[in-house]
């Protein structure tokens, strides 16, 4: 209901975003021409982008340290630290990064952003390509092994095209993750780096406007095109592995 409320409210024609006054769109013509609130989403975007696929290819390798060696000096520290950042407040993550970045010299700005929320969104691409490595069949990746395929591109050519619907929704949930961060990104980001989330939080503190509905409409439309869409990729390659497996059985 609050979200249905924000879109409808993004096109009120009045200034007083609790009082209706008619459908209009003049507030997404204005917030075309706004160079702020512009610039922060496409730095949002960025880092998001940039962010989650780093995420993915860490997490991901991650996990499969993590399903396929049980036992190795170092796991249990390795796994903490992997994980750490599920449990741990955004307020001690995005400080101690912050106290990081200036013991070692780094200036704050959008890499100090896209670092920060590799590190953040990594342990969650990490638990859901784990859950998806648990109930993977080895046998395939081991039979085409034995036919002579090197491990790496076995791995490539075998079990990534099996896992990928889990290394999708892994990318899928640190994007998202990323697009909504407004804390760690208020401890590492710097000047040229202000986020959409950290935009709208300053510009609410002055008064809620409809400019800042419609923005946050967009924002959700891109966020619900983005799952709509890895949800039908999803269910597009499931339907692919039933097939093949159904002329697999047909076949033998």
């Amino acid at each position: 209901m609050p979200i249905v409320l924000l879109v409808v409210y993004s096109f009120n024609a009045s200034q007083l975003v609790t009082v209706w006054g008619g459908f209009s769109t003049r507030w997404y013509g204005q917030l075309a021409q706004n160079r702020l609130f512009l610039d922060a989403a496409w730095v949002t975007l960025r880092v998001a982008f940039l962010s989650a696929c780093a995420a993915t290819v860490l997490g991901t390798l991650a996990a499969m340290a993590l399903v396929r060696h049980a036992r190795f000096p170092g796991r249990f520290l390795f796994s903490g630290m992997v994980f750490a950042p599920l449990v741990m407040p955004e307020v001690i993550t995005g400080l101690s990064l912050l106290l990081l970045f200036v013991a070692i010299g780094f200036d704050r700005g959008f890499w100090t952003v896209t670092i920060a929320h590799t590190t953040f969104t990594l342990c969650f691409v990490a638990v859901v390509v784990q859950s998806r490595l648990v109930s993977f069949d080895r046998s395939l990746e081991e039979a085409a092994q034995d036919l002579g395929c090197p491990p790496a591109k076995a791995f490539l050519l075998v079990t990534l095209p099996v896992i990928w619907p889990a290394v999708a929704a892994g990318w899928m949930l640190a994007f998202t993750l990323s697009l909504d961060d407004l804390v760690i990104a208020s401890f590492t980001s710097g000047p040229g780096a202000t986020t959409l989330p950290m935009r709208i939080y300053s510009q609410v503190r002055l008064g809620v406007t409809p400019e800042i509905n419609a923005i946050s409409t967009i924002l959700i439309g891109v966020v619900a095109a983005g799952v709509v869409a890895a949800s039908f990729v999803t269910r597009r390659q499931e339907r692919q592995r039933l097939r093949d497996e159904r002329m697999a059985a047909e076949g033998a």
